[in-house]
């Protein structure tokens, strides 16, 4: 798996990275015999970036991710990378983001995780507010000094929101909506971070598993899946959802991405290969529900980059398709 640095920190992450979202919750029951087996199938498929958050089952993510790697070898763990996110616990207040919240959340972390330091910690999609404030970046540095993270980034819903954070000196990573389907961040965010020395994840890289061409308008999602109760923004950003795209129509866009896709990979792969592929991108995160969809995304590292033919076919579906639906708001 190849390996990518951020500039700003020296610290590397593969290119195909995991993310830990259904191992807590929104995406239906993962059980933790189902998860141990899906994260030893990423580590063995070269992944070395775990992406969780506090928020993920309250906890119950950070606390899986922490029992495997304590178990894992300890030359094998040391290879991986985790980050984790901070602030969607608390409520959505601009007064919340403190020193000495930062504090306590990162504690839980480090506890749940079971390290004394983070790798990496993300103010998760906080209010926009919160990306303008230099008292919470002087926090946000304060936590470094005291050796409770290694570094930190931000997660965030819009690109605006990204530039505030690549503009501050001391942010390694800005993590971003990015796929076939959800691509402003090509424009500015990715040049600015390029420049600056910061690193991209791209986060829902196949839009809720859309990109992956597996669903269709009859698709039921279970009761506690966000693809149920989230579709029009019920419960936290829409964005985050299908990647904002209107269901019916992003099962239509999806039916012809998958069309284009070449032999020899998935539609999801064809995705997650496009998503490497963009200058800036330092990791990618799908997530998986089973080690037989961590060792496929993980392949996809290895596909062939997609050619100036793919590239023009896969924007101008983008343009006549989903552009209209995203592209102003985010």
């Amino acid at each position: 798996m190849e390996q990518r640095t951020i500039d700003r920190t020296g610290q590397a992450l593969s290119a195909v990275g995991l993310g830990t979202w259904q191992l807590g919750a929104d995406w239906g029951a993962v059980s933790e015999d189902d998860a141990r087996e899906l994260l030893t199938a990423a580590v063995d498929s070269g992944v070395t970036f775990f992406d969780t958050a506090d928020v993920y089952g309250d906890g119950r993510s950070e606390r899986l991710v922490g029992a495997f790697l304590k178990d894992l070898d300890p030359a094998r763990a040391a290879n991986v990378l985790v980050a984790t996110k901070m602030g969607r616990r608390a409520v959505q207040d601009p007064a919340e983001f403190t020193l000495d919240n930062f504090r306590a959340w990162t504690d839980r972390s480090r506890e749940n995780l079971g390290v004394d330091t983070l790798d990496l910690v993300q103010l998760h999609c906080p209010p926009t507010a919160v990306f303008d404030s230099a008292t919470v970046y002087d926090a946000l540095d304060e936590l470094v000094r005291e050796k409770r993270v290694s570094a930190y980034g931000v997660s965030v819903e819009t690109c605006d929101e990204a530039l505030a954070a690549i503009a501050r000196p001391h942010v390694a990573s800005v993590q971003i909506i990015l796929n076939p389907f959800r691509r402003k961040p090509l424009e500015r965010v990715l040049p600015a971070a390029r420049a600056a020395g910061v690193g991209i994840v791209a986060r829902v890289p196949l839009a809720s598993g859309l990109l992956s061409g597996k669903y269709g308008r009859d698709t039921v999602f279970a009761a506690d899946d966000h693809r149920h109760y989230n579709r029009k923004g019920e419960s936290f950003d829409v964005g985050e959802t299908f990647s904002g795209v209107d269901y019916d129509s992003g099962v239509a866009a999806a039916s012809e991405f998958a069309s284009l896709v070449p032999a020899g990979a998935t539609a999801a792969q064809w995705a997650l290969r496009w998503i490497t592929q963009q200058p800036g991108v330092t990791s990618v995160i799908p997530g998986a529900r089973t080690a037989g969809q961590v060792r496929a995304n993980a392949a996809a590292a290895d596909l062939p980059a997609l050619d100036e033919k793919a590239l023009s076919e896969l924007s101008e579906l983008y343009d006549r398709r989903v552009r209209a639906q995203v592209h102003h708001r985010w």
